[in-house]
């Protein structure tokens, strides 16, 4: 299974996927990570991300989630994942901008079942203070306002377990690993 850590920045993500990568002995693969250098450079002077600007990341988390899980390991991904075609392209890779550009406009199935979306979901003021008071991050706390703008949150079908942020990361935590452990007991 591949568990995608998802949310708007500030909402927790690397806090919450370095906790349960430790406790569960499973890899973290941190998104910002795989950010090609001229989005750094973007956002690090406030300029909000571009649907075209996030492609090329998100193909790249796609290759990785397949490379886990075809080597049927357990991993964790961190990222934030705002939109449906987002979540899609992690999922399907170019598959899904084939179809989003296709004239019948076919989308591939929302979730396969090993990929379960983690989402940390907020209050906008609180995940804002977070931002503010982070440092050494290249993402401006002016652009939280931009995530929140094009945030799609994740459906049902999309697979996913909504995470209210305001709760400690342990706690949070420990509701993960009780989800994961009634997923496997139901395989």
């Amino acid at each position: 299974m591949i568990y995608v850590i998802m949310g708007v920045s500030g909402c927790g993500k690397s806090a919450l996927g370095a906790f349960l990568s430790e406790k569960l002995g499973v890899p973290l693969h941190e998104g910002d990570h795989f950010h090609p250098q001229g989005n750094i450079e973007k956002m690090a002077r406030g300029e909000p991300l571009t649907d075209q600007d996030r492609f090329p990341w998100l193909l790249k988390l796609h290759e990785v989630i397949e490379r886990e899980r075809g080597s049927g390991c357990e991993a964790f991904v961190s990222c934030s994942a705002l939109k449906r075609l987002y979540r899609q392209i992690l999922l399907h890779g170019s598959k899904a901008l084939d179809s989003s550009n296709s004239p019948d406009g076919e989308v591939p199935p929302p979730s396969p079942p090993h990929v379960l979306f983690l989402f940390l979901h907020g209050d906008y003021d609180l995940i804002q203070q977070r931002v503010a008071a982070r440092r050494g991050h290249y993402m401006k706390a002016d652009l939280l306002r931009s995530q929140f703008a094009v945030l799609e949150p994740p459906s049902d079908e999309e697979n996913v377990l909504p995470l209210d942020l305001s709760r400690s990361i342990s706690d949070l935590a420990t509701e993960v690993q009780e989800h994961i452990v009634r997923l496997k007991s139901s395989i």
